[in-house]
């Protein structure tokens, strides 16, 4: 399998993905909670489909991650993986969306001096009624060596969700404030740290 198609497919897009009810696994090592820009999140759903790649979601107080508004991700793919590889599989899927998807819309920021990697990108899909969900998600890709020395990827994202057509536009009419605050955040977070 071509390393393109393999990290498209790890670092997939969560837009309408369900996890279902399955017992959650803290398979990182940081089983939470990561307080981010003054709020705090648990974790609340894991997943560990190959050995070299995992996902961990965490939703604050009284939020779902079917249904959540803000929700925090960490993943890690390791196995020679780099960050450009991540963040082009990333790009390509949202390229494939634009099919499908209007609102796709998508912006690449870099950190030199840490090779740190920032992809902000919208991504919108309907419900059963035909009403919109808007999702606007920030991914900070971070270089990660593992013990072998060979390279890996740590994702720590936001992403914030929008529920039917009238909170999708007054999501959409303040996503620039909402953009630059977050982004800030999340560029002096700092990263957690996988522990396994």
């Amino acid at each position: 399998m071509k390393s393109g198609r393999f990290i498209s497919a790890v670092f997939a897009l969560i837009m309408m993905t369900a996890p279902g009810a399955a017992q959650v696994v803290d398979y990182l090592g940081v089983p939470g909670p990561i307080e981010f820009d003054g709020k705090s999140y648990d974790l609340a759903w894991s997943s560990q489909p190959s050995a070299n790649y995992t996902k961990q979601e965490y939703v604050s107080s009284g939020q779902a991650v079917e249904t959540y508004d803000q929700m925090l991700l960490l993943e890690r793919v390791t196995g020679g993986v780099k960050v450009i590889d991540a963040v082009r599989g990333q790009i390509d899927a949202l390229q494939k969306r634009k099919g499908s998807d209007p609102l796709v819309n998508f912006e690449v920021l870099q950190k030199n001096a840490t090779g740190e990697v920032l992809l902000d990108f919208l991504i919108s899909s309907k419900d059963s009624k035909g009403e919109y969900i808007v999702e606007w998600n920030l991914y900070r890709y971070a270089p990660v060596k593992e013990l072998s020395g060979k390279s890996g990827v740590l994702l720590f994202a936001v992403s914030h969700r929008a529920y039917g057509n009238e909170n999708s536009k007054a999501f959409l009419g303040g996503l620039k404030q909402l953009r630059t605050a977050q982004t800030g955040a999340l560029l002096k977070a700092d990263l957690p740290e996988p522990g396994k």
